[in-house]
C-alpha cells in the first residue's frame, strides 16, 4: 500500500468515525443543531468528487449502512 493510499484510507475512516459519532449524538439529542450540521457536512463529503477520488466504496451505500447501524 502506498503512502497516498494510507492517507486516503485514514481520511475516509475518520469521516466514518465522525459520522457514527454524529448519528449517535443525534439519536440521544434529536434536536441538536450541531449533530445535524455535522451529518449534513459528512454526507456532502461522502457524495463528493473528493471522496470518490479517495476510495471505490460507494458513498450512498456507506451512508445507508451507517444509518442502519445507528438504528440498532
Amino acid at each position: 500500500m502506498t503512502e497516498y493510499e494510507k492517507l486516503a484510507n485514514a481520511i475516509v475512516l475518520q469521516a466514518v468515525k465522525d459520522y457514527r459519532h454524529a448519528l449517535k449524538h443525534q439519536k440521544k439529542c434529536p434536536n441538536s443543531r450541531d449533530a445535524k450540521a455535522q451529518i449534513d457536512e459528512l454526507e456532502r463529503f461522502f457524495r463528493s468528487g473528493w471522496y470518490t477520488a479517495l476510495t471505490t466504496v460507494d458513498g450512498e451505500y456507506l451512508i445507508t449502512e451507517l444509518r442502519k447501524e445507528a438504528l440498532k
